[in-house]
């Protein structure tokens, strides 16, 4: 009886010891895994950044489509210091479509600010020239004169301003010289363009130019049974798109009819270039609000709109839906180039087959459901934890009404599905707010990708929100220069192979609603510390490949000349 208690005594010691043994094997997991996880946090640094921007639309109202659309942001680097500075774009009150309270938003400028490389930024707009107290909507950054700065195309409501770059931290306003200030009208009212896209449509070495345009809008114009509520996009006339062809002289010239593309009910919201089939040349996705969304493919030189023949015209209930714009990048890591269309009802994500067409699998992916509802407007692919898959964050807000929303953070598992898991990662995601545009950025050359968002709620603050804790994972920043300009970079391919990862990337950063994202491209390496493949194909053809680039750096390649910084 004694030996037998005994017995039990020492089995149950032995089941205990396991037991313990076990739970401390657990636990050295648990700490394992979160010790190769760091926490990462977005967190709102704006004030302590020196970013005092509010929006505004012109009154307090908030009554009309104009003030419901508010307006973009574009990163470039405006002085050649390699720090990203941050050019927001403002609205202001206007006669005849303001209440009259809001003359105290007369002249409301633009704002740029100058990155001090310390994590701030300091207002420099009236000093560098490019204080514009037009209705702004977006503006396309590029150095269409090869002179080795950026200049400043800025699109209105109203007419366009160009800005060329002095090379002294100032500008000039050419827009008379250059041709681009537009139509004082179109189909009989108020030009209102929402943005450009710049690339070589005929491969002549020369930067054209595709400005988007929007609606005839008619401040006049109510809808009798709901005179509360501002008229459905549908309700008004379109405004044609207009590519313009980059003369010798510098000068840019109309073609759009000659190139079969003038559609002058249409409703663009958006521009994306980049070559969906992989023929070799470049075709233009453009987004539309409550109509079918084009895609006018290139076929050596002549274009044909082709949305709904490869399937990119509707959102899965085959509605033309108010799409906002295309965000290209690979979703699933097949090597093909898919397309993101943010929209006021639940967006649309377009898979490409690899055969010219696209399949609808936004339900699929799982983003239908935590986007629906929410208003999106600015949305962007985006690789906060740099483990090389596209995330997505999007901007949200009831347009009608000005009803807030939260905004949204879908993290990719690595194989195109996403899950809501932007409150994991600041309380930013935790909170209401009305977004418009939107842009990601690496401000800090840290590594890791950063966000701002502009707002047209009555707070109308911007908000910075700085990655901490993606560079944990390995990283590369690439800018790619052509041999003879821009022309050759834009919309290049480029393929990394890095870790036994191939990724497939595009050189076009003119992805989001009326805002233009950090021109460089970034690739996230996970815990690969060295690309052992770069491949470069120039849009003007030319392929390059580069073996063994050490990560965790912005480097530059010129088209020719390899890497240069």
């Amino acid at each position: 009886m004694i030996k037998t208690s005994f017995a039990n005594f020492r089995a149950a010691l032995r089941t205990l010891r396991l037991k313990w043994i076990f739970t401390i094997c657990l636990i050295c997991v648990y700490f394992s895994l979160t010790a190769q996880k760091p926490v990462i946090r977005f967190t709102d640094v704006t004030k302590q950044a020196g970013i005092d921007f509010k929006y505004t639309f012109g009154d307090l109202s908030y009554r009309n489509i104009l003030e419901s659309s508010g307006s973009g942001i574009t990163i470039f680097d405006y002085n050649n210091d390699k720090l990203m500075d941050l050019f927001m774009m403002n609205g202001t009150y206007l006669e005849g479509i303001s209440d009259p309270d809001g003359k105290r938003f007369i002249n409301t400028p633009d704002r740029l600010y100058k990155n001090n490389g310390n994590g701030t930024f300091t207002e420099v707009t009236e000093k560098a020239g490019v204080n514009d107290t037009h209705w702004s909507m977006a503006a396309g950054a590029i150095d269409y004169d090869n002179d080795g700065d950026q200049d400043l195309f800025l699109l209105n409501y109203g007419p366009n301003v160009f800005y060329r770059n002095n090379g002294n931290g100032t500008f000039t306003d050419i827009t008379d010289f250059t041709g681009l200030r537009g139509p004082d009208k179109l189909n009989g009212f108020v030009k209102w363009s929402i943005g450009v896209s710049f690339w070589d449509y005929n491969l002549d070495g020369r930067l054209d130019a595709m400005v988007g345009n929007f609606l005839a809008f008619d401040p006049a114009y109510f809808t009798p049974t709901t005179p509360d509520l501002m008229p459905q996009p549908s309700e008004y006339k379109g405004q044609a798109s207009m590519l313009y062809e980059q003369q010798p002289d510098g000068k840019f010239k109309d073609v759009t009819k000659k190139n079969g593309i003038y559609f002058p009910d249409s409703k663009c919201m958006g521009l994306t270039v980049f070559d969906y089939d992989d023929d070799g040349d470049l075709d233009i996705f453009q987004a539309n609000d409550h109509q079918l969304n084009f895609m006018f493919r290139n076929d050596n030189g002549v274009f044909k709109e082709v949305g709904v023949e490869i399937g990119v015209a509707a959102n899965s209930q085959g509605k033309g839906t108010g799409s906002m714009h295309g965000t290209i990048g690979d979703v699933d890591g097949d090597g093909l180039i898919d397309i993101l269309v943010s929209d006021l009802s639940y967006g649309a994500l377009y898979r490409n087959k690899g055969n010219g067409f696209f399949e609808d699998i936004t339900e699929s992916s799982g983003i239908q459901v935590p986007m629906a509802g929410k208003g999106g407007w600015a949305a962007a692919f985006i690789d906060f934890d740099n483990d090389g898959d596209l995330d997505i964050v999007s901007a949200n807000g009831t347009a009608e009404e000005l009803i807030l929303q939260y905004p949204l953070l879908l993290e990719n598992d690595g194989k195109g599905h996403f899950r809501d898991t932007g409150r994991n990662y600041g309380d930013y995601f935790s909170t209401k707010r009305s977004g418009r545009g939107m842009a990601v950025w690496d401000y800090d050359n840290d590594g890791d990708i950063d966000i701002i968002i502009s707002h047209v709620d009555l707070n109308a603050t911007a908000a910075l929100l700085r990655n901490d804790g993606a560079n944990s994972n390995h990283w590369l920043g690439l800018t790619l220069q052509g041999s003879k300009g821009p022309a050759s970079a834009i919309a290049a391919k480029v393929i990394a192979t890095a870790g036994g990862k191939r990724q497939v990337l595009v050189n076009q950063w003119t992805t989001s609603y009326l805002s233009n994202n950090d021109p460089r491209v970034h690739i996230g390496l996970g815990s690969a510390k060295t690309i052992e493949s770069l491949e470069i194909f120039w849009t003007g053809g030319k392929k390059e490949t580069y073996k063994n680039i050490a990560a965790d750096r912005y480097i530059t390649i010129l088209e020719g000349k390899g890497i240069i910084e």
